[in-house]
């Protein structure tokens, strides 16, 4: 298989797609929509909303139906909705979708930082990101990542959607700002905790309930220096990998110091989804990583106290 094919459908085809998929969340969050389905026991992980499964089902069956080879690589989503029989079941290549992330948030109505989100990755790493958030500003953000280009910027509904993303000028490593924010998650009861660890070591560890909005839009602008997270999903987390790659920096495992790879996932059958083990140390600066692995590298691996 040939990656450039693929991304190159991907960015022709998915925007506009993801475009109409940030319109169904904002209408489905006008009404109580809420499902009790996941029961890990911890109320961001296990938050679900038919949102979720209507969006996943637009998702999936527009990459069915958008261009023949989509259906060429593996699929795999957050939630259990749309035609994902039509897809390769051994491929090289694998289409990650988190339909609405941020869910918890969404449901509550606390924030609008919410996402519709996917990316392409292989064994190694990340090869394509699109995410798509719908409240941001007037008409909503993009963020879009491939080959050596970040590009992040408001989107413009009298225009097609692919158009829009073309006129965003690429983040500028030499002028973006270099964050000492570090998005903190997974930690559970000890997420404040962790984060006044990380605070300490001289950087600023800020917690899911006081993020400002969506963090791969935060990475990408350098609002924010990078992130600290507990066994992250595969459906949501590669893209702020392939952001901080690009920039020059990595997401690497904090006990090890050892780069992330996708060869050594497991399933959360308490949230049914898949994630990477251990503590994930992302960041576009090579010495915040740094800081990070050394904070976090005695920490417990095991995602659940029992």
């Amino acid at each position: 298989m040939q990656l450039k094919p693929i991304t190159d459908a991907l960015s022709a085809k998915m925007p506009s797609v993801l475009r109409w998929a940030g319109e169904v969340a904002k209408l489905l969050r006008q009404y109580s929509i809420g499902i009790d389905s996941k029961t890990s026991g911890y109320a961001t992980t296990d938050a679900l909303t038919l949102a979720d499964l209507s969006v996943q089902e637009l998702l999936v069956n527009a990459l069915r139906d958008e261009d023949p080879i989509f259906r060429t690589c593996r699929i795999e989503a957050e939630e259990v909705t749309g035609d994902m029989s039509q897809f390769a079941q051994d491929a090289p290549f694998t289409i990650c979708l988190d339909p609405i992330d941020g869910t918890k948030q969404y449901r509550d109505r606390t924030g609008d930082g919410y996402a519709v989100m996917l990316n392409l990755r292989s064994r190694d790493t990340v090869h394509y990101s699109l995410v798509f958030i719908p409240e941001k500003g007037e008409h909503g953000m993009w963020v879009e990542a491939v080959e050596k280009k970040i590009v992040c910027g408001y989107d413009d509904p009298s225009r097609s959607a692919r158009d829009v993303l073309n006129s965003l000028a690429p983040i500028n490593l030499a002028t973006r700002p270099d964050s000492k924010k570090i998005y903190m998650i997974g930690f559970q009861e000890h997420d404040p905790d962790k984060a006044r660890q990380v605070t300490e070591a001289g950087l600023e560890g800020v917690i899911p309930s006081d993020m400002p909005g969506s963090i791969y839009e935060l990475l990408a602008r350098g609002e924010f220096g990078g992130s600290l997270i507990h066994t992250p999903n595969i459906y949501d987390f590669p893209v702020s990998l392939q952001i901080a790659r690009i920039l020059g920096g990595d997401a690497l495992w904090a006990h090890n110091g050892e780069p992330v790879n996708f060869d050594e996932l497991w399933m959360d059958d308490r949230a049914n989804m898949l994630r990477l083990p251990g503590i994930v140390a992302c960041s576009a600066n090579r010495e915040t990583l740094r800081i990070l692995c050394d904070v976090a590298k005695d920490w417990s691996q095991n995602r659940y106290g029992d």
